[in-house]
């Protein structure tokens, strides 16, 4: 019995649009990130880009359970000795609510160059409206 190997110029990439309004932020990233490794389509290959796009709207109205918007916090540093700083997702959420489901995309997806691949056919905005008209999105209820 041979494995079957896809061909990159055999792979067809839909565009999705996926409304974030009031859906749970883990699970509703969880589900993302299989549509971008392509992990949805019978012809899923670890080591080559099977994936789809996906265009997130209504980011800044994604929910939290729990007590997360209070107790969680986002590190990075400022490169410069004793330069670590914290902010917590509330804040996050008010100023940067792209950024938010940016990370936990990120975190989810594999790391390296493959990763890094599929993570550039992700657009989140947080409003209603979106730039890729033209691209003949299906709507993803998920």
């Amino acid at each position: 019995m041979k494995t079957f190997t896809i061909k990159k110029k055999s792979i067809i990439k839909k565009w999705y649009i996926v409304n974030a309004k009031n859906k749970i932020l883990g699970r509703f990233v969880s589900k993302i990130s299989k549509y971008l490794m392509g992990k949805n389509k019978p012809i899923y290959t670890p080591h080559i880009d099977t994936g789809d796009n996906i265009i997130v709207i209504n980011a800044s109205k994604i929910l939290l359970t729990g007590n997360k918007i209070n107790s969680k916090q986002y590190y990075y540093h400022t490169g410069y000795p004793g330069g670590i700083k914290k902010v917590s997702l509330k804040k996050m959420l008010k100023k940067y609510p792209i950024k938010v489901i940016q990370k936990a995309i990120k975190g989810m997806l594999p790391k390296g160059p493959l990763g890094k691949q599929m993570f550039s056919k992700l657009r989140i905005y947080p409003e209603e409206k979106y730039e890729h008209k033209s691209q003949k999105t299906k709507l993803l209820n998920l």
